[in-house]
C-alpha cells in the first residue's frame, strides 16, 4: 500500500510535526512521489535535485514506508554517517515506523583482532606514534561493540598504524582466521543482512555488494530497492571496479606480509625474507623510472622507454621469484598459504597488464562482470612515492545495464547535478540507462535575490603563464569586499599553489589579518571546521574540495573558480574515450567532455548557496562561459543568479547584502535593474 505522502510531507504531517524547522516543499514532495511511483512500479529513475529541495527525506519516506530491503550508497562516508546516525533515525521516528537499519563500510575501517594482536607480538614500528597509537587501540578494543575506527578517539584516520591493524581483501584468514568468531566485519555483515536498510558507498556497492569480492553479495538480491545518493560519481567508480589495477601499496604489503610470516612460520628458510627485500627494492626501482611526480600515462607511450621496461621486468622477476617460494612454503601455515594466494593473484595482474592484454571481465554463477570484452586503455598512475598500473574499460554502459537487468528491483540515481541545462543523456548514456524515468526539480532558492555570478571581461588565455596571477587580481576586490570569507578553487595543484603565494603575499602589502589556509595543510574535516571558526577566512584549494562541502551562513559569501573544469587532455583513459566517440562518428567534446565539465562547474558553484539565508557572489574568471558558442550551454545549467561582467557591480552587490540586513525587510531582493546583464 503506497504511503500518502501529500500527507506525510504537509503542514500538518508527521514530518513537520516531529522535525524542527521543516517546511512543506512542492519540489520535495514531487520527488517523492516519483521515488515511490520508481518503488512500486520496480522501475530506474534518474532525478536531479537542486541544493535545498531535501532530496534526502524526499527518498527516505518512500523507502521507508515501502516494506522491501532498502540499499542506500552514498559517494562519501561523511554522508553515510550522516544518513545512519541522524537523518534515517529522525525520519523513522517522524513515521513512527518500525524498520532496522545497518551501516556497512569496508574491512579498513574496522580493526581486526588478528592483526592487531600480530602488531602488538612484532612489535615493529617506525615512530613513538606508531607505539602509543597502537595502545590507544588495544584500549579501543575492550570498549567497542562496532570496532569501526572512525569511533577511535586519538589516533587520526589516516594515522600509518591503521595499516598493520585493519585487514584487506587479500590478508584476511576468513573462516581459518582464530578470532573469526569476533570479527567486526563479520558482524557488520551480519546485522546488514538482518536490517530492512542498509547503509553503504559507492565503493563498498561496487567492490563488495555488487561484485561479491569480499563475501557480501547476499546483499543485492535480497534487496528490493537501490538508491544512489551523490550519483553524479558512479561512472567514474564504476569504470574503477569493472577495471583492474595493482598499486605499488599491495606489492609492499605482500611483501612485509609475507617477511612477517616468514619469521613465525618459516624461521629456518632464510630465502623468504631475501625474496621480499628484493620484491621491495624492485617496487621502489620501479617507481623511480619514472622523472616526474603526480603523472598519469598511457602504456604505449611507455613502449621506448628503456628505464621503463627495464624497471618493470624486473619488477616481475621479483614478484615471480618470491611467489615460487611461497609455494614451498605454503603449506607451513595458514598466513604462508593466503600469501602464496595473493602473490598468485597479484601476479597474473602484472603479467595481464606487462604482456598488454586488456582485462576482460569474467561471469561468474550469472551475477558477476560482464563476459563480453570491453575495450580498455592500459596506464600508469604515478605519485609521489607510489604507482598503480590501471585497466580501465572504456564503457561500463553495456555490463553496467546487464547487472541491472539480472534481478528486476527499483534503482534510484539521485544528486544535485545529473543534467546539463536539463538534459540527462549524456549521464544515461554512460551507465546504460536508456529506458530510465528522469526528472530534475530546481532549487527552491531564490537565487536572484541571493547570489550574482560574475565573469571577467578580459582574461589571459585559460592555458597562458599570466592566467593565475589575473584569478587573483580579479577576485581581489571582492576578497576585501567580501572580508575574506571566501573558497578560491582551482582546476590544478600547480595553479592552486600559486595562488595561494599570491594571496598571501597580498594580504601582508595591505595589512589584512585574513586566516589563510591551503588544501594540504590538514584533512579535509580539520580545514573546514578552522574555516567555520574563523571570521574572515580564505581557502585556497582545489578540486577536492568543488563537491561535498556544506557551509552555511555568513563564513562563506564568495566562491571563485579560475577555469571550466575540463578533464586534462592527455589523461589517457579521457584521450582513448575521446578517441573511440570520435573514431565512431560523433562528437565526444560535445557529447562527452562539456557534459562532465558542466556538472562539475555546477558542483564547485553549488558551494555558496546552502541554505535560503546565504547570500553571496561566484566569480568564474574563464571567459569561454560566455566567450565560446559552447559556454552558453554551461552557464544555463547554473542556477538562475543575476549575471554581470562588470567587475564594479561586485563590491556593491555586497553592500547591498550588508544593507538588506539590517533593513527593515532582510528578505527584500536585490533589484535586478541595478545590476548591469552580462
Amino acid at each position: 500500500m503506497m504511503a500518502d505522502l501529500d500527507f506525510l510531507f504537509s503542514e500538518t504531517g508527521p514530518l513537520a510535526e516531529s522535525i524542527a524547522g521543516f517546511r512543506p516543499r512542492r519540489q520535495q514532495c514531487e520527488l517523492a512521489q516519483s521515488v515511490q511511483q520508481a518503488i512500486e512500479n520496480q522501475g530506474i529513475l534518474v532525478a536531479e535535485a537542486g541544493t535545498g529541495t531535501g532530496k534526502t527525506y524526499a527518498y527516505l519516506v518512500p523507502a521507508l514506508t515501502s516494506g522491501g530491503k532498502v540499499i542506500i550508497s552514498t559517494g562519501t562516508k561523511t554522508l553515510q554517517d550522516q544518513l545512519f546516525q541522524r537523518d534515517i533515525p529522525t525520519v523513522r521516528q517522524a513515521l513512527s515506523v518500525p524498520v532496522t537499519i545497518a551501516l556497512l563500510k569496508g574491512r579498513a575501517n574496522y580493526v581486526c583482532h588478528y592483526h592487531l594482536e600480530k602488531a602488538a607480538m612484532d612489535g615493529r614500528f617506525m615512530s613513538r606514534d606508531d607505539i602509543r597509537h597502537l595502545q590507544t587501540i588495544r584500549s579501543f578494543l575492550n570498549t567497542t561493540s562496532t570496532g569501526d575506527k572512525s569511533s577511535c578517539g586519538g589516533v587520526p584516520e589516516n594515522a600509518p598504524i591503521w595499516s598493520h591493524v585493519t585487514s584487506t581483501k587479500e590478508n584476511c584468514l576468513g573462516a581459518d582466521c582464530p578470532y573469526h568468531k569476533e570479527c567486526f566485519v563479520m558482524q557488520a555483515r551480519r546485522e546488514a543482512m538482518a536490517a530492512d536498510v542498509v547503509v553503504v558507498n559507492h565503493h563498498l556497492f561496487f567492490a563488495d555488494v555488487w561484485l561479491r569480492d569480499e563475501g557480501a553479495g547476499e546483499l543485492l538480491p535480497a534487496c528490493n530497492t537501490v538508491i544512489f545518493d551523490e550519483a553524479h560519481q558512479l561512472p567514474e567508480v564504476a569504470s574503477l571496479f569493472f577495471g583492474d589495477n595493482l598499486s605499488s601499496g599491495q606489492l609492499l604489503e605482500l611483501a612485509r606480509d609475507s617477511r612477517a610470516e616468514a619469521l613465525t612460520e618459516a624461521k629456518d628458510f632464510p630465502a623468504l625474507p631475501v625474496a621480499c627485500g628484493k620484491l621491495e627494492k624492485a617496487v621502489k626501482d620501479f617507481r623511480l623510472a619514472f622523472e616526474q611526480d603526480n603523472v598519469r600515462l598511457p602504456k604505449h607511450a611507455l613502449a621506448d622507454n628503456v628505464p621503463f621496461n627495464q624497471a618493470l621486468t624486473d619488477l616481475a622477476a621479483a614478484l615471480i621469484d618470491l611467489l615460487n617460494l611461497l609455494e614451498i612454503q605454503a603449506e607451513r601455515g595458514e598466513g604462508l598459504k593466503n600469501c602464496h594466494e595473493r602473490a598468485m593473484a597479484l601476479n597474473d595482474l602484472l603479467h595481464a597488464w606487462q604482456v598488454g592484454a586488456a582485462e576482460t571481465p569474467s561471469e561468474t554463477e550469472g551475477e558477476q562482470k560482464n563476459s563480453a570484452a570491453i575495450p580498455s586503455v592500459l596506464w600508469v598512475d604515478v605519485f609521489s612515492h607510489a604507482f598503480q598500473l590501471n585497466s580501465t574499460p572504456l564503457d561500463v554502459a553495456e555490463v553496467f545495464r546487464k547487472q541491472i537487468n539480472i534481478q528486476k528491483r527499483a534503482w534510484i540515481f539521485t544528486s544535485a547535478t545529473l543534467a546539463v541545462n536539463g538534459d540527462f543523456k549524456h549521464y544515461c548514456y554512460e551507465l546504460g540507462l536508456f529506458d530510465a524515468e528522469t526528472g530534475c526539480w530546481d532549487s527552491p532558492f531564490d537565487y536572484k535575490s541571493q547570489a550574482l555570478l560574475y565573469v571577467p571581461k578580459h582574461m589571459p588565455e585559460p592555458n597562458s603563464r599570466e592566467f593565475t596571477a589575473a584569478v587573483v587580481n580579479e577576485a581581489w576586490p571582492a576578497l576585501k569586499a567580501s572580508e575574506g570569507r571566501a573558497f578560491l578553487l582551482f582546476t590544478s595543484l600547480r595553479a592552486m599553489r600559486e595562488a595561494h603565494e599570491l594571496v598571501k603575499a597580498r594580504l601582508a602589502e595591505e595589512g589584512l589579518d585574513y586566516p589563510l589556509l591551503l588544501q594540504g595543510e590538514g584533512s579535509r574535516t580539520e580545514l573546514l571546521e578552522r574555516f567555520r571558526a574563523s571570521e574572515h577566512a580564505i581557502l585556497v584549494a582545489s578540486q577536492t574540495f568543488w563537491e561535498g562541502i556544506d557551509v552555511k551562513g555568513d563564513a562563506l559569501q564568495l566562491v571563485v573558480i579560475d577555469k571550466l573544469p575540463f578533464a586534462p587532455p592527455d589523461d589517457p583513459v579521457l584521450s582513448a574515450r575521446v578517441d573511440q566517440i570520435n573514431k565512431a562518428g560523433r562528437n565526444a567534446f560535445i557529447e562527452y567532455q562539456l557534459p562532465r565539465a558542466a556538472i562539475t562547474l555546477k558542483q564547485g558553484a553549488g558551494r555558496l548557496i546552502r541554505d535560503e539565508r546565504d547570500t553571496g557572489v561566484l566569480i568564474i574568471c574563464d571567459t569561454r562561459l560566455v566567450d565560446k558558442p559552447y559556454g552558453k550551454r554551461i552557464w544555463q545549467s547554473l542556477p538562475p543568479m543575476l549575471k554581470t561582467r562588470d567587475g564594479s557591480v561586485v563590491p556593491r552587490f555586497f553592500t547591498q547584502i550588508a544593507h538588506r540586513r539590517t533593513a527593515a525587510n532582510p528578505t527584500e531582493p536585490i533589484a535586478p535593474t541595478e545590476i548591469p546583464a552580462p
